[in-house]
């Protein structure tokens, strides 16, 4: 049975899945890719030969950890989209002094498992794990909002909002980490559309299998009627929006249902599932002044691939 708050969540989704359906080009929101099935999904596709973001991030976060630490230690440091806590370890074994760590996520299940684990590797740390939405104002543990807080907001996440949606979340983190605070950020960089095609159409399918899983979560949680092999999985770079789109496309004229609400496709008319902005240093820096930061470190790996940012809030 579901509590008050996956009840809540569970209405949210339906709500924000029949107005995505609704729009003339239709949109379901990225953040739902992520339940257990999705996570696991995404983990996988972290992994693959092609998509280069995860491995250069592991590694610019593994060589400058000593220096991360140093920013962050002795606060709170709070993760936006904990997701499977692979990067936040690194920090973790570098800053032994933290207040505590406080994961942050949408999907309840993933979020207490990672919890959970990280508790026993780290019994000397107070984990409080909280479930939420972090792209809306959220509030925290009184415990945790009374300190000084460090925000973390890996694996170029910012690149999947919209340009007044990054302004938004970065203004929030912003005014949520107060005087003091910071936000270890990483950011995409611009490159090559042959790298970036390759990171998301990969051989294996496995990113393909991870933008139709959010059809069949449509199914299992909605009462969706999505037939996935009615669908196609395309990924595509908007040089002059600096983006990758992802998009579903269907393959034939059909009408699909959720919740028992009808919706119709044409051939070839395509749900909008997901962005990837990717961003040049010197434009996300302004951004960040824009939105209450002030930049402070900027690390990036040999070949320019990919970006960890400090940001700090602005006096």
């Amino acid at each position: 049975m579901l509590d008050s708050k996956d009840k809540g969540a569970d209405d949210q989704f339906l709500s924000d899945v029949i107005q995505g359906l609704s729009q003339t080009q239709k949109t379901l929101a990225p953040k739902y890719f992520y339940d257990a099935t999705g996570s696991a999904l995404f983990d996988k596709i972290c992994a693959l030969d092609e998509y280069y973001p995860t491995r250069t991030e592991v590694g610019l976060l593994s060589d400058r950890a000593g220096e991360i630490a140093e920013l962050v230690d002795g606060q709170h440091l709070i993760e936006f989209g904990s997701g499977s806590s692979v990067k936040i370890r690194i920090l973790l074994n570098a800053a032994k002094g933290l207040t505590s760590y406080v994961p942050v996520d949408i999907s309840r299940e993933h979020l207490f498992g990672a919890a959970e684990s990280i508790s026993k590797d780290y019994p000397n740390l107070d984990v409080i794990p909280v479930c939420a939405d972090f792209t809306r104002s959220f509030d925290l543990p009184d415990i945790v909002d009374q300190g000084a807080k460090a925000g973390f907001f890996p694996g170029s996440t910012i690149g999947n909002f919209s340009r007044n949606e990054a302004h938004d979340f970065l203004a929030m983190a912003a005014g949520m980490l107060g005087d003091g605070g910071g936000l270890v950020i990483g950011v995409d960089l611009k490159k090559d559309p042959e790298i970036l095609k390759a990171a998301y159409n990969d051989q294996q399918g496995v990113t393909a299998d991870f933008n139709l899983n959010l059809l069949a979560r449509i199914n299992r949680e909605l009462s969706g009627t999505f037939d996935l092999d009615s669908f196609a999985h395309d990924a595509r770079y908007v040089e002059d929006k600096g983006r990758v789109e992802m998009h579903l496309v269907s393959l034939k004229e059909q009408v699909v249902s959720v919740d028992g609400k009808p919706f119709a496709f044409q051939k070839d008319e395509s749900i909008h599932t997901e962005n990837s902005h990717k961003y040049d240093i010197d434009e996300f820096h302004q951004i960040g002044r824009e939105t209450g930061f002030e930049p402070d470190r900027t690390w990036t790996d040999k070949n320019n691939l990919f970006s960890v940012h400090y940001l700090k809030v602005a006096a």
